[in-house]
């Protein structure tokens, strides 16, 4: 307890990252103030129960409810998410962004204002389909076309007020500003969570269990956090030797470094991706009702055993393929040669690409079929007669987010403590974030 209070003085007296963290929250508070303020010409007493469940589940608590309430933020940054993520995949398999990539910072800057023209375009289509299918219309005061072209440029609006506010965070604060939106989002809805689940246990609802459940609860949430750190942070990391230069009197180089291969360096997006193909068996009952009585029947239910496999095979199969389109073992290969480094028994070339290649393909594996454990964990959860609110907390996305953002954010405070020779955040080791990076040291990092 000492050393905590201690690690909170050294950065209280740090005036540069206090006013960052103060400048952080500021805008958090912002964004979660402006995220209840309703659409204009929408009656928020005639929304009634407007949960959302599925992949919009997953949306709304990304947007930290601001989905379900039909609020002015509903759409959050998932536009500029998506458009980042296109841009992302553009880089690869065009040959003109490629190049934009490798030219720096002129060529970031141009890769930044497509990626947000693109945010604009993404908000526009997905603001239509959200008025014209999420919003009640008994809760519409305006007449519905007036009401579809004003509600277009207000989703707009926020969506690149909510992107601008990332990007000030992200400036002017202590970085990862799109990542704390989403994370502020999916806390905003833990106090809900816990407080049904109390009530579930021990409060005057109580459905059984007592206060030893739902202790055993907590326990068990503790014990998947911890997992799911290891899974975050796992690397192997493979050694890279550089050849020695004499220049003058001068020595460079003939050092040892590590690439850090990254377990599970797909993150969240194959969750996304397969929750976003579980969605389609539910889309088409719904537009087709002759299938409702169908065997797709067993994919609108999220604690069935056909629904669990079949998420945790695309997991798997999407880990694979993200893992293979972002992560280039020829880049890699070819920039080792041009700065005269090689692995140690590896010729360097072909053979050293190959050999990226395979250990690659061999930690993937376990980590795509461990992120599919993680993603099945909610659903685990319920069968065991967890709250489906609580439940969330348990695995999937949000767990994964929640540890990536916390991770990067300690990083960042131990990095200024450790620039300015105060103490790190733990007695031993360093806070290493998502990248596998150490606060203030980049020895990790090829």
């Amino acid at each position: 307890m000492k050393k905590l209070f201690t690690t909170l003085s050294n950065i209280w007296k740090i005036q540069e990252l206090k006013e960052r963290i103060l400048f952080t929250l500021l805008i958090l508070l912002v964004y979660r103030f402006v995220s209840h303020v309703v659409l204009p010409g929408v009656d928020p007493t005639a929304l009634g129960n407007n949960e959302k469940s599925g992949l919009l589940g997953l949306l709304d608590m990304f947007a930290g409810g601001s989905f379900s309430r039909v609020s002015i933020l509903a759409l959050g940054v998932m536009p500029y998410i998506s458009a980042s993520i296109v841009v992302q995949l553009l880089g690869i398999a065009v040959p003109s962004f490629q190049k934009m990539q490798k030219e720096g910072e002129s060529g970031r800057k141009k890769m930044n204002q497509i990626t947000r023209y693109l945010t604009v375009a993404i908000t526009i289509v997905q603001s239509v389909g959200y008025v014209k299918t999420q919003v009640p219309a008994e809760a519409i005061l305006l007449p519905n076309t007036l009401f579809l072209v004003l509600s277009t440029f207000v989703l707009t609006a926020g969506t690149l007020f909510v992107m601008w506010l990332g990007e000030k965070i992200t400036d002017k604060g202590i970085g990862n500003g799109t990542s704390l939106i989403i994370m502020v989002g999916i806390i905003a809805r833990l106090p809900v969570a816990i407080s049904q689940e109390f009530s579930a246990r021990v409060g005057s609802a109580s459905e059984g269990g007592g206060p030893v459940a739902l202790v055993l609860e907590i326990v068990a949430l503790f014990a998947v956090v911890m997992f799911t750190i290891l899974i975050v942070q796992g690397v192997r990391k493979v050694p890279v030797q550089y050849a020695k230069k004499i220049v003058g009197n001068r020595q460079f180089g003939g050092v040892r470094q590590y690439i850090p291969l990254k377990v599970n360096a797909a993150g969240v997006m194959p969750i996304i991706f397969a929750q976003a193909l579980m969605f389609i068996p539910g889309a088409l009952m719904q537009f087709v009702p002759s299938l409702q009585g169908s065997w797709l029947i067993q994919f609108s239910n999220t604690t069935s055993l056909a629904y669990s496999l079949t998420f945790a095979i695309l997991i798997i199969a999407f880990t694979f393929f993200y893992t293979a389109i972002t992560v280039n073992p020829t880049q890699m290969s070819d920039d080792m040669k041009k700065n005269g480094g090689f692995i140690p028994g590896i010729k360097p070339g072909f053979a050293t690409s190959t050999f990226i290649d395979d250990v690659i393909s061999k930690i993937t594996f376990p980590g795509a079929v461990f992120l599919a454990i993680i993603a099945i964990l909610p659903s685990l959860a319920v069968k065991f007669g967890i709250k489906q609110e609580f439940a969330h907390f348990f695995g999937g996305t949000s767990l994964l987010i929640l540890v990536g953002v916390v991770l990067d954010t300690l990083q960042q405070i131990e990095s200024y403590l450790l620039m300015r020779h105060y103490d790190g955040l733990m007695k031993t080791g360093r806070v290493t974030g998502r990248t596998g990076v150490p606060a203030a040291s980049s020895n990790a990092a090829l």
